[in-house]
């Protein structure tokens, strides 16, 4: 191999100490991440404000949440599954097989991001009754959601080539990726929505816009045939080998995401069903959800980085440097979200008028995010034990506690506690699968460690 070649793979994963590296992989994607989740809220915050009609509108916005779930559900499978696989190959130094992952990367995000926004369109607005919206706030998210949809094959490529440029040792251009789409969302949304009049629409036609733009630079980024991996004739090919790899692998965030459209679903209409008035309702979830997505971010943003970290080290069998590298993971993560439960707990009105001048919506969402922040410490654990199976291949055990806060706990928690204690059930359903899901991460951790002293690996 030439030396050229050596200094463009990322070899200081399996030797430089895990805090530094843990510093230099996750903190761009942190910023990232919360860009990210600042994007989302620049929508939520420019939507809410539109004189007379923000508090529908946001009702409406939250009624697409589902929608935006199972789209990152299909966008995550792919990207997600094929940056574990580009790191894992890496640490095998198999380059060959990292090229063709990364050309099959791009063409499965343009077939599964048309093949969604295809069948949504169709059936757009029967989805969007089911997803929970009224009379008075469909409207609202149809205009939302066909902008989002038209642009949906920009929005996969744009996620998907952002997780592989992390995978291949470009953490900060991945940042710088995710700051220039939330700073043009921040310039263009206020000008579309406000300036030009159009509404919810101008939010996501901001989105869209931005994704595209970013999207042309980190298709240059990712065209220099001085990297290792980039992209060139002869890998867009779809393997069935690769395919099914990058499917495997990604079945553990589509099942959380998917999950987590079904729960949204029940929670609103929970909320349509149970509360005093289901629009207000659904909107304050909308904004509570909105402001505890910032902090779950940031713990997906420490997961990121962790993950090529652990991926690398695993396939080169330095399991101590994996070990290390989860338990810092965890303890940064534990004091993120242990922040927000403070912020959710301490300060709630004041984040709610942020999003709403309207004091009954206020006094809504300040409830629901004293009650959904409960627990909120125990969900960085959650989170990163599940991206850590992930990393190392166990699938199963991922989907597994993927699958457990959401299908096993929260579902049922949100169909029967309101049956006795009506909108309340709906609120404290949340916490509740929060804890358990949390308990249950514990046994199944410990239960691996386990395996692996009676294979005789020292992790």
């Amino acid at each position: 191999m030439s030396t050229k070649i050596e200094r463009k793979v990322p070899t200081e994963l399996g030797t430089v100490s895990i805090g530094k590296l843990l510093m230099q992989y996750a903190i761009p994607a942190i910023i990232a991440q919360t860009a990210a989740s600042l994007y989302h809220m620049i929508d939520s915050i420019f939507i809410g404000h539109i004189p007379d009609v923000g508090a529908y509108a946001i009702s409406g916005l939250a009624t697409t949440f589902p929608f935006m779930n199972l789209s990152v559900a299909f966008g995550a499978m792919v990207g997600v599954g094929g940056a574990t696989q580009l790191s894992v190959r890496l640490g095998q130094r198999d380059y060959d097989s990292a090229k063709i992952i990364l050309g099959n990367l791009a063409t499965l995000n343009t077939i599964v991001g048309f093949l969604f926004a295809v069948v949504s369109l169709i059936f757009l607005d029967p989805i969007l009754y089911f997803f929970g919206a009224s009379e008075a706030t469909l409207p609202y998210a149809r205009a939302f959601m066909e902008i989002m949809l038209y642009g949906n094959i920009i929005t996969h490529l744009y996620f998907g080539i952002n997780a592989a440029l992390r995978a291949s040792g470009h953490p900060k251009q991945a940042m710088y990726a995710t700051i220039l789409t939330v700073c043009m969302n921040a310039i263009l949304a206020p000008i579309f929505i406000y300036v030009l009049g159009w509404g919810i629409r101008g939010a996501a036609t901001a989105t869209i816009l931005s994704q595209f733009i970013t999207l042309l630079w980190q298709i240059k980024l990712l065209s220099n045939p001085n990297e290792l991996l980039h992209l060139q004739r002869g890998i867009y090919k779809l393997r069935s080998n690769i395919v099914k790899g990058i499917l495997a692998i990604g079945m553990s965030p589509f099942f959380i995401n998917a999950a987590a459209c079904i729960v949204v679903i029940i929670l609103n209409r929970g909320l349509r069903n149970y509360g005093s008035d289901g629009d207000m309702s659904i909107a304050a979830y909308g904004i509570s959800n909105r402001v505890q997505f910032i902090f779950v971010m940031v713990v997906l943003g420490l997961t990121q980085g962790m993950q090529p970290i652990v991926g690398y080290n695993y396939g080169a069998k330095k399991f101590l440097r994996v070990r290390d590298t989860l338990k810092l993971t965890i303890i940064w993560a534990t004091i993120i979200t242990t922040l927000g439960f403070v912020i959710g707990e301490g300060m709630p009105e004041t984040v709610a008028r942020a999003f709403t001048t309207d004091q009954a919506l206020i006094e809504s969402s300040a409830r629901a995010m004293r009650i959904m922040f409960i627990f909120m410490p125990v969900i960085g654990f959650q989170l990163v034990t599940t991206n850590f199976f992930q990393s190392i291949g166990k699938v199963k055990k991922s989907i597994y506690l993927s699958l457990t806060r959401q299908i096993l706990f929260l579902i049922p928690l949100l169909v029967i506690l309101p049956m006795f204690i009506g909108e309340d059930g709906v609120w404290y359903s949340m916490p509740i699968s929060d804890i358990t899901a949390a308990l249950l991460t514990v046994i199944l951790l410990m239960g691996q460690f386990r395996e692996w002293k009676n294979e005789n690996i020292n992790l």
